[in-house]
This record gives C-alpha cells, structure tokens and sequence, in this order.
C-alpha cells in the first residue's frame, strides 16, 4: 500500500513511494542533455518531476498512464513542490490499490444523484420530466454520471466531480431564480443537468483523466447535443421549439467564442446557465487550491485565471 501521499511531501524531503504517471514528456537542455518531465498524481493531487540523470535509459521503462515507482528529493520551487527525480521504474498493476491514485469527490455519488433526481422530478413540465426520466433509466449513463471528472484540470478534475459540479449548478439555480420573474425554471434546470453530460464520454478516467478520441474529435457540447437529439426522439410529442431552446442552452453555455461556444448565449435561460455554471466552476477551483497550501496566505498562480488569490482566514478567527 501507498504510504506517501503528494500531499504530504515537504521541502527537501527524501521521497521513494509509487504514483501514476499522468504526462511524461521529453526536453534537451541548452547543452543537449536529454531531460523528462513528469506530472505524478495519486488521489491527493498532483506533483511535478524532473529526470536530469540517465533521462533517456530510465524513460524506456514506463510510458504515460504506467504505475511508477519513484525516488528522488523534494524541492520547493517558484512556490510549488517539484521532485528531482533519482529513478524511476514501471510497477505492475497488481501490486498497487487503484483507490489509492484516483482523486474522488469528497461527497457520496449514490447520495448526489438522488438528490438530483429528486430536485429535477419535481419540474412541471411533462415533456423536460419525460427527457430527464429517459436520462435517469439509461442504466450506463447514470453509472458514468457517478463517475465522470467534471474536466481534467480546472475545476471538480477528480472522480464523481461532474456529479458534484451538475447538482452543485442545479442547487445554485433553484436560488437564484427565486430573485427574478419571468424565467422558465424547468428548461433551466434541464439545461444544467445536461449542460456537461458529454463528458461521460469525453473523458476515460480508468487511471489519469485524459480525452477519449470521440473527446478529442468532437468534444462534449457536440456529444451532448447528439446524445439529447436521441432521447428526444424517443418522447412521443415533444415539443420541437423546447427542443432548440434547451439544446441552445447546451451549445451556449460556455459563454464566449474563445471559450468554445458555437453560440453566444441569446436567451435569458442561456445567460443564467452559462453565468452561474462560471461561478460554480470558479469557487471550486479557488477554493481546491486554498485547501491545498492551508499554511500560505496566497494560492499558488493560477493559470486559468491569470492570478494568485488571497486565502480569508476568517473562517480561523
């Protein structure tokens, strides 16, 4: 069993336990040295390594998605914890616990989508309940749901995290719409249950996250709209205008061209969705980071979002 955890490694600290190799890829120095780098995971987090030494030898022995044991020293650098990796070996698949390398959702999946069932066969209209019905017996597709990353870096990237991430969305929407008049809560809330469903199967996530091809080819808005388009067609009468509108709220809902929307959002609905579904991914995200540096009064530089974000102690006090 795993003993040492990402999470736990310290500055200076002599490291030899096993990780999953989530990205391996090849570098030459300024002098021609062969190097590696190495994004190791398990289910606490991440950490960077670099083989400076016998680069091209020891990168023969494992490949990307391999069970590696790794040895090497802890080095605190720029603010973030890398490895100066010393050797590092394929282990074999039998040998290690699964759980131990796979981030999951702090919450309970069975307990998540019930809740979200509940919530969503509580809509009136006949026809989005009929659609989320066909949804809910799809047996496959629920069993992915309780399973599926919300995405492979940014935010809710761990097991069960689209689950988390789609209730957590459909909560937010049941408060906000209480504030304004006029909206159709149920096309809203259909939209956020099926805003990300392609992820299912945009993603494997057996061992790293990582794109499927049909992921990599075509990506969730189009999966999800295919997907949709086919339990529609399985419900007798439903209405062809309800049909464009929620499929708009899917192909919409990342909010800008650059972002990967086909559409802009050009309904109120649409601009909700794509809104609070921002906002959910967002305060997750900052706030993953923060639990991860407890000790530090700053988060390290978040790509994604340009910054470094200062952590409210208050919670302390």
């Amino acid at each position: 069993m795993k003993s040492l955890f990402a999470a736990d490694i310290r500055d200076n600290q002599a490291v030899d336990t096993m990780f999953l190799v989530a990205a391996k890829t090849h570098g030459v120095t300024k002098t021609g040295n062969s190097y590696l780098t190495l994004k190791l995971i398990d289910r606490t987090g991440d950490i960077e390594a670099r083989v400076w030494e016998r680069a091209d030898d020891l990168g023969r022995g494992f490949d990307k998605n391999d069970f590696v044991r790794v040895r090497g020293q802890a080095t605190l650098y720029q603010g973030k914890m890398q490895l100066r990796v010393q050797d590092v070996a394929r282990v074999d698949e039998s040998k290690v616990a699964p759980e131990d390398f796979l981030p999951k959702s702090a919450f309970d999946p069975d307990a998540m989508l019930e809740e979200l069932q509940t919530i969503l066969r509580a809509m009136k209209n006949p026809h989005l309940l009929a659609l989320a019905e066909a949804c809910f017996a799809d047996a496959e597709l629920m069993r992915l749901l309780r399973q599926a990353p919300g995405a492979k870096t940014i935010h809710h990237p761990y097991l069960s995290g689209l689950l988390e991430h789609t209730l957590s969305l459909v909560k937010l929407i049941q408060k906000v719409v209480v504030n304004y008049q006029g909206i159709d809560v149920d096309l809203l809330l259909m939209g956020g249950f099926l805003h990300d469903i392609g992820k299912v199967y945009e993603f494997t996530f057996d061992r790293a996250v990582d794109y499927t091809d049909a992921g990599q080819l075509l990506g969730h808005l189009v999966m999800e709209v295919e997907m949709v388009n086919k339990k529609i067609e399985s419900i007798a009468e439903f209405p062809a205008e309800l049909a464009l509108l929620l499929k708009h709220l899917l192909v919409s809902h990342h909010g800008a061209y650059e972002f990967g929307s086909p559409k802009l959002p050009q309904t109120v609905e649409a601009v909700m969705l794509h809104s609070l579904d921002d906002l959910d991914g967002k305060i997750q995200a900052i706030q993953n980071m923060a639990d991860k540096e407890p000790g530090s009064k700053w988060t390290a530089f978040h790509r994604a979002y340009g910054r470094s974000f200062f952590r409210n102690k208050i919670e302390d006090q």
